[in-house]
């Protein structure tokens, strides 16, 4: 027989004298895995931070790099997640280590590309404080974008804290005047000729916790990191005089450690892209009304359906009967204005 006779049905296979090991769809448990946060993610790379102790009593915290394991499979793994490595864990430049498992997560912050889009896009996990922050001027404030955070901020249990920058060149009262029924916390920052205002207030608001800053391209969000973590080095950019929109600088989400007077671990900043939109089709109107308890009571009376800005929603009158306090138009304002953001574009 000729070779070009041959095919595939012709190999023959030797059979192992042990016989073959059947498949196992079960996984090895990993019990002796350690538990780190990821604190940077690069083209399928993870940067985790193993904390002091975690290898051995004398051990000092170190920083190593990982990749997923096949059994995480699709699920994503975002800055601030806590997760469970094995393999090399010496933080060497060569090593690398294995994501076997994501712990559970205790906030999640998400936002969606458009108020149409079914896919939901994590930002970070485990942060406990969400940094909005706008600038004044130059760019010009964006209140719906605003709105959008806050409404992510809620849904995720994250306390909205805003960050107003830039506020040499305009005054701030007019825009806080906007969120003052909402009871949001604000500091209000400037920098003009080398003295940062407001750095100290916002160092204390964040003094302790895990804080992730969003806003938009040229608000001065890296400014303000670079701030509060000398050494950061975040690319900062200008804003484009035509479009009145700020340049893209940072390009990957990063968490940063706070340090406080006395040197001492004060927390975390987590610092992210610049977004051009914030999509919110993944929240449920309920979840933003559970939000103003003053309000939420007057809801039994709508109509199936209420998306609650029309005239047969209950609350008007409900707010008419003063059941909800002397601020209680304000706060109907301010409801209404949060779930019409749901549906208009943050440009406006």
């Amino acid at each position: 027989m000729s070779w070009r006779d041959l095919d595939e049905g012709d190999i023959r296979v030797r059979p192992s004298r042990k016989g073959s090991r059947p498949r196992t769809k079960e996984r090895p448990a990993h019990v002796d895995a350690v538990v780190a946060m990821v604190i940077g993610v690069d083209r399928g790379r993870y940067t985790c931070l193993i904390p002091k102790g975690s290898l051995g009593k004398k051990e000092p915290e170190r920083v190593v790099t990982a990749m997923k394991a096949r059994e995480i499979g699709r699920t994503r793994v975002v800055v601030g997640d806590d997760v469970a490595l094995v393999g090399d864990l010496a933080g060497g430049p060569d090593a690398l280590a294995r994501i076997v498992r994501i712990e559970e997560r205790r906030s999640v912050l998400r936002r969606t590309a458009d108020d149409t889009d079914p896919y939901e896009r994590i930002i970070v996990a485990n942060a406990d404080q969400l940094v909005i922050v706008t600038a004044l001027a130059d760019p010009e404030p964006r209140p719906r974008m605003v709105d959008r955070c806050l409404v992510a901020a809620y849904d995720a249990d994250l306390v909205p804290l805003l960050a107003l920058t830039k506020a040499d060149l305009v005054d701030p009262t007019e825009f806080l005047a906007n969120y003052t029924p909402l009871e949001v916390e604000h500091v209000v920052t400037s920098w003009k000729d080398g003295d940062f205002s407001g750095l100290d207030a916002l160092r204390a608001k964040l003094s302790g916790k895990v804080s992730v800053l969003v806003g938009h391209s040229g608000v001065g969000k890296s400014t303000l990191v670079n701030g509060l973590v000398p050494g950061a080095l975040r690319a900062t950019g200008i804003v484009n005089d035509t479009t009145g929109r700020g340049r893209h600088t940072s390009t990957n989400a990063v968490a940063l450690r706070l340090r406080g007077a006395d040197g001492s671990d004060d927390g975390w900043v987590i610092d992210t892209p610049g977004i051009r939109s914030f999509g919110l089709a993944h929240i449920d109107v309920d979840r933003i009304i559970d939000h103003f308890p003053d309000l939420a009571a007057g809801t039994d009376g709508c109509p199936r359906g209420c998306t609650h800005d029309e005239e047969e929603c209950a609350l008007d009158a409900w707010v008419a009967e003063g059941h909800a306090g002397p601020a209680g138009a304000s706060r109907l304002e301010s409801l209404r204005r949060l779930l019409s953001s749901r549906s208009t574009t943050e440009d406006h």
